[in-house]
């Protein structure tokens, strides 16, 4: 078989069938089941790179998961959170135009981590401690974060959501610097995941999808 297979990638793999099912509760209008896959999504990316660290690999398997880790991102955290969108019954150009910015901003930023990455293989550096704008992990965080918020407000909808893809979407390609987390940094991050798991968990059947003739 073509490929490269060890316990590196497993876990990407499972981010990846997470947000395939996601993609299915989304088009079902099963905003909350949605969240909660890509939240995750999130948790499955946290780690991944922790765990391929400790794996011996070859060059070529470095390589490999590289790509397949922002191959699997460009799904999980650039067209499922547009498609989410389209399950709220977002269909009005504004809303669309927002999921194809998003996606679009998404490919750009994903792309240029992995050139930066094969610089930083190549000259030998040490590993970075900051990104360039915000990666696309984060949404993970912020899409079921807001949705929850919104979730407790009573007659609260969902009509702002193409705005907050629009806003994310330049925030992955604006240059800023953010600091990357390491070591018991991600336990905090992972903290901040479960709040908001147990929120959305709570509060998330009282999303509201959007009548079609809204959205429209």
């Amino acid at each position: 078989m073509v490929g490269y297979y060890n316990y590196s990638v497993y876990l990407t793999y499972g981010g990846l069938a997470s947000a395939i099912i996601g993609i299915t509760r989304a088009m079902e209008r099963d905003i909350k089941g949605a969240l909660i896959c890509l939240l995750v999504c999130g948790l499955c990316d946290l780690f991944d790179g922790t765990i391929a660290s400790h794996c011996k690999r070859t060059e070529d398997e470095k390589s490999f998961g590289m790509h397949i880790d922002s191959l699997c991102d460009m799904v999980s955290f650039g067209v499922f959170p547009a498609l989410i969108a389209w399950g709220l019954g977002i269909r009005s150009w504004y809303g669309v135009a927002a999921m194809i910015f998003f996606v679009l901003a998404a490919v750009i930023r994903l792309a240029f981590f992995d050139v930066q990455e094969i610089n930083i293989l190549k000259s030998g550096a040490p590993r970075r401690d900051h990104f360039l704008g915000l990666p696309v992990t984060n949404v993970s965080l912020i899409i079921p974060g807001l949705f929850a918020i919104d979730a407790m407000i009573p007659g609260s909808r969902s009509a702002w959501y193409p705005l907050v893809l629009f806003l994310l979407g330049l925030a992955f390609i604006i240059k800023f610097k953010m600091k990357k987390a390491y070591g018991k940094h991600l336990i905090w991050v992972a903290a901040i995941g479960v709040t908001i798991w147990v929120l959305v968990f709570v509060f998330g059947d009282k999303i509201e999808c959007l009548p079609l003739s809204m959205g429209q």
